[in-house]
């Protein structure tokens, strides 16, 4: 184990001597200021997002502390990684701040060195943020979630329904037939509606039928099951009505009866309300069964969520940019307060504007690729801006 320990040393010897002096010696200072505003705003973040909500529970349910703990560590993954790309905008701030009011760099100017190179290793640091920062969002925080969602759940027991889904809408485009089975025509023939789908059933179940030209049926239960011994569905004590054209109706109540249909609308339930609590692969499932059931407004939703999974590791590099470049403006001395206060408006902005067009292309305003990626090439091209400004 030892020999082990002494090779790698070795090995991160050797890496770190290929960095330049330069290099080397930027990025020590920028750790520092990192981890700490790391840290900071994932304790903040945790106390306003998590922590309240715990407390309530734990007097509310009875929820053991031991639990409530495991909960908070399993939680802490999804705020540590909104942390990441705040962290960045601070650290950069107040480490080139520093130079700049030790005049360190207007001595590395007057030796010919540009901001351009004194900001590259922010950049690099910022990189590496931006990789940690999608392996988080994208592997780390969807388990933790659901693990953290598990524990709870079977902690509480029947205190906290354990529910898979809300509002299940599925839809189904098909043959419309007439009386004797002859094709008309192809259009919606199905819309499926639970209230919700709690331990393999659906409650409170709706469905709108219109397979069959000149009729409408209509059925509604108590619950429903997926019966996989004979691929059916099974609807528990409801009533079938049935509606024709010429104004004539039926109404059948029944205990137990059996509907062909299929299991689109289990797969409906199944899909995390919150894209954060899925993986890029998830999502991009849940985004082909969404078309399939020409849900387009659910569609569009998750089309902007799927590209905000690479966007927000982006926000890194972004903030990076603008935080070195704005510090390493000639004159311009910040100090911890300041750099904070800063980074607040900053960070607030982004989002701001982030929120704004993310709403935008999932009301179809825009596409979702502008709704996703705006944001970050408006702010970079205030970085690039600032830097220029910085190298004069």
């Amino acid at each position: 184990m030892r020999n082990y320990y002494s090779k790698f040393l070795v090995f991160f010897r050797r890496i770190v001597n290929y960095i330049p002096l330069l290099d080397r010696w930027i990025l020590l200072e920028l750790i520092s200021p990192l981890l700490f505003a790391i840290s900071a705003f994932t304790v903040v973040s945790v106390s306003v997002g998590v922590m309240f909500d715990l407390v309530r529970k734990i007097v509310e349910f009875d929820l053991p502390l031991n639990i409530a703990l495991n909960v908070l560590i399993l939680r802490l993954p999804s705020f540590v990684v909104l942390s990441f790309p705040m962290a960045t905008l601070l650290a950069s701030l107040l480490t080139y701040s520093k130079l700049s009011s030790n005049s360190e760099l207007k001595a590395l100017r007057a030796i010919g060195i540009s901001i351009y190179r004194v900001i590259l290793p922010s950049l690099f640091l910022a990189l590496v943020m931006t990789g940690l920062t999608f392996v988080f969002n994208n592997n780390i925080v969807p388990f933790s979630n659901s693990k953290a969602d598990y524990v709870l759940r079977s902690s509480l027991g029947k205190s906290i329904s354990i529910e898979k889904g809300e509002d299940i809408i599925y839809s189904r485009k098909g043959t419309i037939t007439d009386s004797n089975n002859n094709k008309i025509s192809k259009s919606l023939t199905h819309i499926f509606y639970a209230k919700d789908f709690t331990d393999g059933f659906m409650n409170k179940v709706k469905v709108l039928d219109l397979s069959k030209y000149g009729y409408t049926q209509v059925l509604t239960a108590e619950k429903a099951f997926w019966n996989a011994s004979i691929k059916k569905w099974e609807f528990l004590d409801g009533k079938l009505l049935l509606f024709s054209e010429k104004g004539d109706s039926t109404i059948t109540k029944f205990d137990s009866y059996l509907y062909p249909f299929n299991t689109g609308p289990i797969k409906i339930a199944s899909i995390p309300k919150d894209a954060n609590d899925m993986t890029l692969t998830e999502a991009r499932k849940a985004l082909k069964i969404y078309k399939e059931t020409s849900n387009i407004k659910e569609v569009r939703r998750l089309e902007v969520r799927i590209q905000e999974k690479f966007t927000l590791p982006m926000a890194c590099l972004v903030f990076s940019l603008i935080g070195s470049s704005l510090a390493s403006i000639p004159n311009s001395k910040t100090n911890g307060t300041q750099g904070f206060g800063i980074s607040i408006i900053l960070i607030l902005f982004y989002y701001v504007l982030s929120f704004t067009f993310s709403s935008l292309g999932v009301k179809g305003s825009i596409s979702y690729i502008a709704a996703a990626w705006s944001p970050v090439f408006i702010s970079s091209t205030i970085g690039l801006i600032l830097m220029r400004k910085a190298n004069k």
